[in-house]
């Protein structure tokens, strides 16, 4: 493990009620023969994220249940619905005391983003100022990566759906930008036309 891999937790972003697709948790969506949040959680791991933090809310119950998510630590967060900036804020608590220096964050709807563009964004982390992200055609996009001198701030201005976007744009010139276009797609899975990217 390098000292990178054992610096950066894997923060995942699983907690959304799926108000678009008619209320269902996209954590327990089904992809290839499992939900959703386990195969993010694999892909953090097979990126190199040693420890993965997993923020649970809609069905967080059922979630625990019926996904296998040995090893990860569950944060519940009961503001979900309040969009996720919560659900960020909430991660990043969990991580306060770890050890981390670093969160590489992720979002549980994104199964296009797979191992090989997360493993360059965690490449390009240097120290507790690092701000990395990957980008699609030049254009921002997920997994971003937050040393953790950055964590206080963007929890203070994780408000409703926004989660990092703001302080991001506030600190775009201290943006390590990572292209994954070649490795990855970015879609969402948020609407009934978008399940069709799911196996």
């Amino acid at each position: 493990m390098t000292e990178n891999e054992q610096q950066v937790a894997g923060l995942l972003l699983a907690a959304g009620g799926g108000r678009r697709l008619g209320g269902r948790p996209k954590a327990l969506l089904e992809h290839r023969g499992r939900p959703l949040v386990e195969h993010a959680v694999g892909v953090l791991r097979a990126a190199g994220c040693a420890r993965v933090h997993v923020v649970l809310g809609a069905a967080a119950a059922v979630v625990r249940e019926r996904a296998e998510l040995g090893g990860c630590v569950l944060v519940e967060n009961p503001a979900w619905a309040d969009g996720m900036g919560s659900s960020l804020r909430a991660g990043l608590d969990s991580l306060a005391g770890t050890g981390a220096r670093a969160a590489l964050v992720s979002l549980v709807d994104q199964p296009g983003i797979g191992a090989a563009a997360v493993r360059r964004v965690l490449a390009a982390h240097e120290d507790d100022f690092s701000l990395v992200s990957a980008a699609y055609d030049g254009v921002r996009g997920h997994p971003v990566l937050f040393g953790a001198a950055h964590w206080a701030p963007i929890a203070a201005s994780a408000t409703g759906d926004r989660g990092a976007r703001a302080y991001l744009r506030d600190h775009q010139d201290a943006i390590t930008l990572v292209e994954c276009a070649d490795v990855a797609e970015p879609y969402d899975i948020d609407t009934p036309a978008d399940l069709a990217h799911l196996e």
